[in-house]
């Protein structure tokens, strides 16, 4: 049942304190878009001190660059996916192309990026169980449903075939539990990309999303890896007029190319075979699209505006939207409301990107985040020992 990719920054479900993390203003929201994120912070945004113990040690205030970085990337999931139906369009097929080239990358390396203390101990295995695989079965389950009450499809509730977006929940998972062997590798980047270059020379099917898990394997162990300084000196005034030169060139690239190469590349869930291509053929092109990626990636994270902005707080929980979102836009394929011809216009093109935009910052604000807490960050405590 896997299909187009989407994602967004999970990991901060369950990661551990960061150096730019301050003490839960609100301790009863431990999810991934509150208190207990790797990225730190309370969802406010308050002060750093508060609820803090007295003598204990001051944390820095939470940086907002990487909460703006995963707005503006949630944004652009939300475009990928209302213009998954409208690639016959070429100006569609440019946008999704060039969107699709980095974003799932980009969440995936600041997973890894806020998960550089994480440690295999009883209670951090346990949060990462409850923040991960209970809100992958919960909408695994949610999602078979809704295509199968709207669109009449066969209800089939598979654990181990990811169903539509929440593949990144498990890969997460996964990616969790591997984060304290990957450190202590020698060369950890190397062996990633040879992991998963090595991937897709092997037909393994879609059990467990596996290509995906193991192909983007490479980014997360490059936000491991990436030190401060290379995010400090993204956000210098020269790096950022760079950075937008280079996105700049990425969607040329991307409207010289989106006609001419197999759009399932940019999924990362197709083996060589699959794609109709040879061993080498296949190895380079996938060199080429990490080449690609990484550039593209930190190129965002240069035009990504550094200081406190108003959607900055809405960067906390991008996991309502990444997780909420879909089924808005299953409905919009399950219509057949894609088929409009108007969207095959430049302007219906454009208002469906608006359109995700709008549907999707909605789905991160408070009120949304209240009423659907229970799903997307359940309060596992009760089933988990306190010893």
């Amino acid at each position: 049942m896997t299909q187009t990719p989407e994602t967004s920054v999970v990991a901060e479900a369950t990661a551990e304190p960061s150096t730019v993390r301050p003490v839960q203003a609100r301790p009863q929201q431990t999810g991934p878009s509150q208190g207990g994120t790797a990225s730190g912070g309370t969802a406010s945004g308050g002060p750093a001190s508060a609820g803090a113990a007295p003598g204990a040690p001051a944390r820095k205030p939470r940086d907002p660059h990487l909460d703006n970085a995963k707005y503006l990337a949630i944004l652009l999931v939300a475009a990928g996916h209302g213009l998954s139906g409208l690639r016959d369009v070429p100006f569609a097929a440019t946008v999704w192309n060039f969107i699709y080239m980095f974003h799932m990358p980009l969440f995936v390396m600041v997973s890894g990026y806020l998960s550089k203390r994480f440690q295999l101990s009883d209670d951090k295995v346990a949060r990462l169980a409850g923040s991960t695989l209970v809100p992958y079965l919960i909408f695994q389950c949610a999602y078979s449903l809704f295509a199968w009450g709207v669109d009449d499809r066969r209800f089939q509730f598979d654990v181990l075939d990811p169903y539509y977006l929440t593949w990144f929940l498990l890969a997460l998972f996964v990616w969790r539990l591997l984060t304290p062997v990957l450190r202590r590798l020698k060369y950890p980047l190397a062996t990633a990309v040879l992991v998963c270059l090595l991937m897709y020379m092997t037909d393994v099917g879609s059990t467990l999303d596996i290509y995906r898990i193991l192909g983007l394997l490479p980014f997360y162990v490059l936000g491991l890896t990436l030190s401060p300084e290379v995010i400090q000196i993204v956000r210098r005034p020269a790096v950022r007029i760079a950075g937008a030169a280079v996105l700049a060139a990425g969607f040329g690239l991307s409207f010289l190319t989106h006609d001419h190469m197999n759009a399932r590349w940019l999924n990362w869930d197709a083996s060589n075979a699959d794609l109709g291509v040879d061993e080498l053929t296949g190895t380079l092109m996938r060199m080429a699209l990490l080449g690609t990626a990484i550039v593209l990636l930190l190129a965002f994270l240069a035009v990504v505006p550094s200081r406190r902005t108003w959607y900055s707080e809405l960067g906390t929980a991008t996991l309502y939207g990444y997780l909420l979102h879909g089924f808005l836009m299953r409905l919009f394929t399950f219509e057949g409301w894609h088929a409009f011809g108007w969207f095959d216009t430049i302007p219906g093109v454009l208002s469906m990107v608006l359109a995700g935009f709008v549907v999707v910052t909605l789905l991160c604000t408070a009120p949304v985040r209240r009423v659907t807490r229970w799903a997307v960050e359940p309060d596992m405590r009760a089933l988990f020992s306190g010893k």
